[in-house]
């Protein structure tokens, strides 16, 4: 039925319109019914809509557009499953923009995608966007709201769809059905893309550890390492307790901001922004800070401890905070930037670079005793009480928690879920043999997922698929088809609110859309100051392992090879007898 629509309106002379295909009938008869084995997808489900002069504003991955595009919403079930449905959502370019491009978008937090927020950035390249509920019931279901059948019992569909299945089922069924709606002929090319940050970076690396669905893909800060990352959200917490000190977040602000402040300079040109985090780490002492005043005003929030930027919601309500930083502050400091480790002082996981707020170490301040107290990260105490205690609730206590009770959290969960969530398999030969190309960008100062975490893990694919070379040598051969680029300045998934002149890749795709189209490989990565007085300049980003430096008073840029600064990255984790990939 689809192909004989398509063909009477080219017998006639007359180009597809967007109101000719986007029809639930035309829509149907484009549905891929036996792409995958055991999937059966609903042709009663089917939503159809046209949009005409949608505005999408700018976004940190895609600058502002305007385009017309056809909305389609449909489920599927998995055969043998009862209850079961997950629901896709498109949005399909016109006859006439479409550019034989599609395109998966990830999630965030423990959300399997962005809504609709990110289709935009498929739509204007003339590509077929997707998003997948993963079965949790809507789109707005978040993955541990589900992960759950009871206390004690996991619901193991749920947990596989978001560690990387869902994916995978919407990449086949998504490309099958941009060919059949756009009627290509099975000689054509179909280029296929991911875009995704955060957890949507790991939901990325998911795929591409396993499959070549993809000709190529943009992963930003992925929350990989699962079992690490997310309870390293509680190591500052835990810091704070054993130090017994809880600082005010003032104090800690005016620590990062005589940080910023010492080195900026150190790449070569002051302008606001450390894009030298390597050098900072190894040339400059936080100490320096002690005796510092600090003030910052009261706010108005809301109640309750603070709110976590990972997590989302609005930040508490705080009094007037005045001091002189302490050398209790310093060493809550220091110890949260030295990275978690054991009772015996050897090293469990990396940190964030010292440039990076210190957004899992807020506290909050409790009226009634006129003191600061400790504020448990969200996300951490989701991790520990959900999925690793499988109590359906995210309360946790730390109380009697040490840094030896963090380390075998982390045991757990990496053990627990090594085969779904860690996303961490370093030998990506089935992507790589399918020519596929990645983009991997990190914020240096993402105050979330530490940045050294990304450095890790290419550093782990080149030792392990290129095993005979040298350092130089595999970095070259590796960097062929996949980059890795930290982001001077920049946050997690966005530019630094503390270093507003920091560039952003907000056309990364595009780039990689010219890598794997017409073989134009980015040296350097370009970056748009997005805010700030600078807003609006252009950066370039360089690839690792090479690192940026100004030189002729900040007038001359240059990547260049520093040893000594790029072994700062490499931390060695002397705790664990298992590689850390």
């Amino acid at each position: 039925m689809r192909a004989v629509q398509w063909s009477l309106l080219l017998a006639v002379g007359c180009a597809a319109t967007l109101d000719d295909v986007c029809t639930a009938a035309y829509v149907k008869a484009a549905l891929p019914l036996d792409v995958l084995e055991g999937i059966t997808i609903d042709t009663s489900s089917i939503l159809v809509s046209a949009t005409t002069n949608y505005s999408s504003a700018s976004s940190d991955f895609f600058p502002a557009a305007t385009f017309d595009y056809c909305g389609v919403q449909l489920a599927y079930s998995h055969d043998g499953i009862d209850n079961d449905q997950v629901l896709l959502m498109f949005w399909l370019p016109t006859p006439e923009n479409f550019a034989n491009r599609y395109l998966s978008t990830g999630g965030g937090g423990m959300a399997i995608n962005s809504g609709n927020g990110s289709l935009p950035g498929g739509v204007m390249y003339g590509a077929v966007a997707g998003a997948t509920d993963g079965g949790f019931g809507s789109f707005e279901t978040n993955e541990d709201d589900v992960f759950l059948l009871a206390n004690g019992t996991i619901n193991y569909e749920a947990l596989y769809m978001f560690g990387y299945k869902a994916h995978h089922e919407m990449s086949v069924i998504g490309k099958q059905f941009t060919r059949n709606f756009f009627d290509m002929a099975d000689d054509t090319k179909l280029y296929a893309y991911y875009q995704g940050c955060s957890e949507g970076g790991r939901e990325g690396w998911s795929q591409i550890q396993r499959y070549d669905d993809w000709d190529g893909a943009v992963v930003g800060a992925p929350a990989f390492r699962f079992g690490f990352q997310q309870v390293m959200h509680l190591w500052s917490n835990t810091v704070e307790q054993t130090l017994d000190y809880y600082p005010p977040p003032c104090e800690l602000e005016k620590i990062l901001n005589m940080t910023l402040a010492a080195c900026d300079p150190l790449d070569g040109k002051t302008d606001g922004v450390v894009s030298r985090t390597d050098l900072c780490g190894l040339h400059y002492d936080i100490s320096k800070t002690i005796g510092e005043p600090y003030y910052c005003a009261a706010s108005s929030g809301s109640p309750g401890g603070p709110a976590k930027r990972q997590i989302g919601g609005s930040p508490p309500s705080t009094p007037t905070q005045t001091g002189n930083v302490t050398a209790k502050g310093v060493a809550v400091a220091k110890e949260i930037i030295a990275g978690m480790k054991d009772s015996n002082g050897r090293q469990v996981y990396l940190s964030y670079q010292p440039s990076a707020a210190f957004d899992d170490a807020g506290t909050t301040f409790n009226n009634e005793t006129d003191s600061w107290e400790l504020d448990v990260s969200g996300i951490g105490a989701d991790w520990v009480a959900r999925y690793l205690n499988l109590r359906n609730t995210s309360d946790l206590s730390l109380d009697g928690v040490t840094y030896d009770t963090l380390k075998d959290w982390i045991y757990e969960g990496w053990q627990k879920y090594e085969d779904v969530l860690q996303t961490t398999w370093p030998d990506l030969s089935i992507y790589h043999g399918g020519g596929g190309k990645v983009l991997h960008v990190h914020g240096e100062s993402d105050f979330s997922v530490p940045a050294a975490s990304s450095v890790r893990y290419w550093e782990s694919v080149r030792s392990v698929m290129y095993p005979n070379l040298t350092y130089a040598e595999g970095a070259d051969a590796l960097i062929e088809w996949y980059r890795l680029y930290l982001v001077p300045g920049a946050g997690h998934c966005s530019p630094s609110t503390e270093q507003p002149n920091g560039p952003f890749p907000q056309t990364t795709l595009a780039v990689l859309i010219d890598w794997v189209e017409k073989n134009v490989a980015p040296s350097t990565l370009p970056g748009t100051v997005l805010s700030g007085s600078e807003k609006g300049t252009q950066w370039e980003i360089c690839v690792w392992p090479l690192r940026p430096l100004w030189s002729n008073n900040g007038t001359k840029f240059e990547c260049v090879y520093d040893e000594t600064s790029i072994n700062a990255w490499h931390w060695d984790l002397d705790s664990w007898d298992l590689p850390v990939y």
